[in-house]
């Protein structure tokens, strides 16, 4: 059983970590602020689900695998790296609605990109691999079910993190979405800025 002191310091590990703005916050915000922030909120969910797989992985010993493996690697970034350039291009040349607003996607397609695009970012397999099991004991029982209840509870507070970025990005958006197509143009940098940062991740 794990020791209520190693659980303590992992909370305040964890949650000094989730209050560092980064790469998942900065995609939910642009959400949020594009589309209000129930799509905030959809993504929001979508990023957490996709955390659940990168546990799972974890716990399963999989990002050790992709991590010691090149190929496998290599085939994880550079499928993410396509996808957030798909979605760099498509805010750029997507059509517009009257009044220059471009069309809402359904609340199901953005909670399904947010799961792709956390699920497709290497940069948070490695993270598992390197953080969670820093905090494993070998003698207070299975690690893989250690690994399990550390990602769990780094992803209830990330979720946490996660709605207040969605809500406060979705308010500010309501002030912005007069300006569409600047925004529209921006939520494309921002993934287009992602796609690259994701392209010069290593496996060190």
């Amino acid at each position: 059983m794990i020791s209520s002191t190693t659980y303590l310091v992992f909370v305040g590990a964890s949650m000094a970590l989730v209050l560092i703005p980064g790469p998942n916050h900065l995609y939910i915000a642009t959400r949020g602020i594009a589309q209000g922030p129930s799509a905030g909120l959809a993504s929001a969910m979508g990023v957490e689900i996709g955390t659940l797989v990168h546990i799972a992985a974890a716990a399963a010993g999989l990002s050790y695998v992709i991590s010691q493996s090149a190929t496998l690697f290599a085939v994880v970034k550079w499928a993410g790296v396509a996808y957030l350039f798909y979605l760099g291009v498509r805010a750029f040349t997507g059509g517009e609605e009257a009044g220059g607003t471009p069309p809402p996607q359904p609340l199901r397609k953005v909670f399904m990109e947010g799961v792709v695009v956390n699920v497709l970012n290497p940069k948070v397999a490695l993270f598992f691999l390197a953080f969670l099991p820093q905090f494993v004991d070998p003698d207070a029982g299975s690690p893989a079910l250690q690994i399990v209840l550390f990602g769990l509870t780094l992803l209830l507070l990330g979720l946490i993190s996660d709605i207040v970025y969605a809500l406060a990005a979705g308010a500010l958006g309501t002030r912005l979405r007069r300006h569409a197509r600047t925004l529209r143009h921006l939520s494309g940098v921002v993934y287009l800025g992602m796609g690259v940062a994701t392209a010069f991740a290593g496996r060190k």
